[in-house]
């Protein structure tokens, strides 16, 4: 299980990447483990502003489909195009070329309310 140091984690599962008042975000390598084989991502939200814990979008897999929930309070700014054509990408490189969203947040202080990659192992049990 990988769980970089340069992010931050939700309970839910996602990660954030930030820079500044920007970041990407997307699931964790501990969810995608969890779902399976991912098949299909619906993001829909494109500009709109959704507050932390609000959903974003779905992610489809084999086993399940569940919802994608912000890390932050933000604007979605743009979603990864190569998830389009292939959403496995997630299962082979969840915080690379596996990223979901861009966002603008509405303070890079947010950040600092979610958790460490030590708090976020713990979490999960690892």
């Amino acid at each position: 299980m990988n769980f970089p140091d340069d992010i931050r984690y939700t309970a839910n599962h996602e990660w954030i990447r930030a820079e500044g008042n920007f970041a990407q975000a997307g699931i964790t390598d501990f969810a995608q483990s969890e779902l399976g084989d991912v098949v299909f991502i619906e993001i829909n939200t494109i500009g709109e502003t959704i507050d932390k814990d609000g959903v974003f979008g779905t992610v489809e897999a084999v086993k399940t489909v569940t919802d994608l929930f912000m890390p932050v309070k933000g604007k979605i700014l743009e979603k990864n195009p190569k998830i389009d054509t292939s959403p496995e990408i997630i299962n082979k490189d969840p915080y690379g070329e596996g990223w979901l969203i861009k966002i603008e947040m509405s303070s890079a202080n947010l950040i600092d309310e979610l958790l460490t990659a030590e708090q976020y192992r713990k979490q999960v049990g690892q």
